[in-house]
């Protein structure tokens, strides 16, 4: 094991969420200026867009997303009155129900993402450069692993 202070620890540790967060704040202000969107809303429109069919069990949505099942439901239907999803019942457990993109809603997260690919070019990419965003997103994704969360 490295030898390695506690304070130094604690310091990397700290720079690491200060970094995530400027960098989160400034792509979600950039997401609700120029489309409008929310950050839970965001964030649901992108998982379901880089899901298979362009939809996920409404259970395991609001896990991925990290909201409550209350909390979910409410920005679920704020997506579904705003014609982004819709509710589907699963063909082969009656118990599930997927949310599903819309063709607006299709748009709408493709119009997200090319923003926030933007975004991350120029606050991640373009200070980093490749090898190190390449680094960076290997090292986080070691620690997802490592804390419990399966690919």
């Amino acid at each position: 094991m490295p030898d390695v202070g506690d304070d130094e620890i604690v310091t990397w540790w700290g720079l690491v969420i200060e970094g995530y967060q400027a960098t989160q704040e400034r792509l979600l202000a950039e997401i609700a200026g120029r489309l409008g969107l929310a950050a839970g809303p965001f964030d649901i429109l992108l998982r379901l867009l880089r899901s298979p069919g362009h939809r996920l069990p409404m259970t395991r949505l609001a896990k991925e997303a990290a909201l409550s099942s209350g909390g979910f439901t409410k920005v679920a239907d704020r997506m579904t009155d705003a014609g982004l999803i819709r509710r589907e019942p699963s063909e082969t457990d009656r118990r599930v129900t997927h949310a599903v993109l819309t063709d607006h809603g299709r748009d709408m997260a493709q119009r997200a993402r090319k923003v926030t690919a933007e975004v991350l070019r120029a606050r991640v990419l373009e200070p980093l450069g490749e090898k190190r965003s390449t680094e960076l997103a290997d090292a986080m994704r070691t620690l997802r692993a490592m804390n419990g969360v399966p690919e």
